[in-house]
């Protein structure tokens, strides 16, 4: 059961990701029936202050022995730089070692790395972060294309407000959903959330080290609208279909087919936030055949349908 949560501080705090784990563990809802956590804050030298930016500090009352017994030991983003003091990352293990679970907001995935409790175990972490996480800890699996990873008994949840996500899960997990949603209810956001990163992450036109590609690439954003085949393609930049399709791939990452419908979700994406024409009206705009095509498209790369999207992203016309 979750009943004692243990937030450990280091270095320089990430002010937002550190109150996501107060407001939902912290915070005594006995009045709504919520059940009261034993919540400590420690560092490795409590009643130091520790710097959160703008001149603001806090203070840890609890010293990181205090938090080795604790059902859940959880981290808010902070330092990417793998300067983690070693008791954090013995404390953690300890936690794991005596049944208990470990909780990352954001960056602070890399220091559940830095403690070998992502090897060999799903994670995520902010889409920005989430090659670098890869490369530092190439035994662990990183999907950033999720809001949370749960995984045995390490829970890595990626940007900031992803963290609300992943705690309210835990806590739905050792309580049940009643309390999740009071608590959900309380800090007047969903108790759970469709989709994943992908809704918040650009794919900007790659850059080519052929200027022939970087023209012709320009030149699809351009006619997105039209029926493009790989064949005119092909044509436009004198070469046979194969071998064109094989230099597409050096120098995009993508096949040709799969570059355009990338290039035509974002740009249905683009005009779902800024207009309020039909989504079939959107579909032809950017190419695709149908509405339908569409849905089935933008719900593969961007993780929800795109009038779930407008209505989460859209300005005021195009949401009305």
């Amino acid at each position: 059961m979750l009943k004692s949560i243990g937030v450990l501080l280091h270095g320089n705090v990430a002010l937002f990701e550190f109150g996501v784990l107060s407001e939902v563990f912290g915070l005594d809802r006995t009045d709504d029936g919520v059940p009261a956590f034993d919540f400590r804050v420690a560092s490795p030298t409590p009643g130091n202050a520790l710097n959160v930016g703008n001149g603001v500090t806090v203070a840890a009352p609890y010293a990181l022995e205090d938090c080795r017994d604790v059902d859940l030991v959880a981290i808010p983003g902070g330092s990417i730089a793998n300067d983690y003091p070693e008791e954090i990352l013995e404390t953690m293990r300890a936690v794991v070692d005596n049944g208990g679970r470990v909780l990352t907001v954001c960056s602070g995935a890399f220091v559940a790395g830095a403690a070998g409790l992502l090897d060999g175990r799903r994670c995520t972490t902010h889409w920005r972060y989430g090659a670098r996480l890869a490369r530092m800890y190439p035994r662990a699996e990183v999907d950033t294309d999720v809001l949370f990873v749960d995984d045995g008994p390490v829970t890595t949840s990626a940007g900031t407000a992803a963290g609300i996500d992943a705690s309210l899960h835990l806590v739905r997990e050792a309580w049940g959903p009643t309390f999740a949603n009071r608590i959900a209810r309380r800090m007047v956001v969903p108790p759970h959330r469709d989709g994943g990163q992908r809704q918040y992450v650009d794919a900007p036109v790659p850059t080519c080290t052929d200027e022939g590609f970087g023209e012709l690439l320009d030149w699809m954003v351009g006619h997105l609208d039209e029926d493009i085949s790989v064949d005119d393609l092909a044509v436009r930049m004198h070469m046979s279909g194969r071998t064109f399709a094989r230099r597409f791939v050096d120098e995009v990452g993508l096949s040709p087919r799969r570059w355009l419908t990338e290039q035509r979700v974002m740009q249905s994406k683009s005009l779902l936030e800024s207009t309020d024409i039909p989504v079939e009206e959107v579909a032809r705009k950017v190419g695709f055949a149908s509405a339908t095509l569409l849905r089935h498209h933008f719900q593969a790369s961007v993780g929800v349908a795109p009038l779930v999207y407008r209505k989460r992203f859209a300005s005021g016309a195009a949401r009305a």
